[in-house]
């Protein structure tokens, strides 16, 4: 029997977090806060809103398992939350041809597209988002709800903090420490610590 997945976010990213689903043999019913406005993406029918498909969890009409394809690393904490309080599966995501360390740990929720690799003894957190072919190499630490975007490449034990965005394109030396709600500009190189709650962009990357 395919089981059914619940996305809760009807965007873009959503699109290719249904496409892996199926690719791992899930059914997937979407789930928005702009229905009824918003029926439909591409093909796949809007079944409700996150409101709703939590009253409904009680009848079994939804599926119990879940995962939040929203790119907004503060909505998608605050909609985890909520999934969480009422007993959701929060499931981790993996594009088959993404390449895992088996020494690897990653959290529940989080999601890694097509062509990533995550190496050994790397460590990501809860809900992030490891888009197309970033590379997070050995001993590196991502914070629960961080996105790393397409062609990102840390180097060796390089953490990053919670809730942090590193732009598409962007490279970070080994050993960098990058803060809690950052935000690295796309095609930035860093090379030095990035403390809490800054914007740094450009190579190398400086505070802006």
């Amino acid at each position: 029997m395919t089981k059914e997945l619940a996305i809760v976010g009807a965007s873009g990213h959503g699109k290719v977090i249904a496409d892996i689903a199926e690719q791992l043999g899930f059914t997937v019913k979407f789930y928005d806060d702009a229905y009824p406005t918003k029926t439909h993406i591409e093909h796949w029918p809007i079944q409700g809103t996150c409101a709703d498909l939590i009253t409904l969890t009680n009848t079994r009409v939804v599926p119990a398992d879940v995962v939040v394809a929203i790119g907004n690393n503060d909505i998608r904490l605050q909609k985890t939350q909520l999934l969480q309080q009422s007993n959701f599966n929060l499931i981790t995501l993996i594009h088959p041809t993404a390449i895992i360390s088996q020494y690897a740990t990653l959290a529940k929720g989080t999601v890694v597209f097509a062509g990533a690799i995550i190496n050994a003894f790397a460590k990501v957190g809860q809900g992030c988002i490891i888009n197309t072919s970033a590379v997070v190499e050995h001993d590196c630490n991502i914070g629960d709800f961080t996105h790393i975007c397409p062609n990102v490449a840390l180097a060796g034990g390089v953490i990053v903090g919670s809730k942090s965005w590193v732009g598409i394109g962007s490279q970070v030396r080994q050993l960098i420490s990058i803060g809690d709600n950052c935000l690295i500009g796309a095609g930035s190189t860093v090379v030095k610590n990035i403390p809490n709650n800054v914007t740094v962009f450009g190579s190398p990357a400086v505070a802006r």
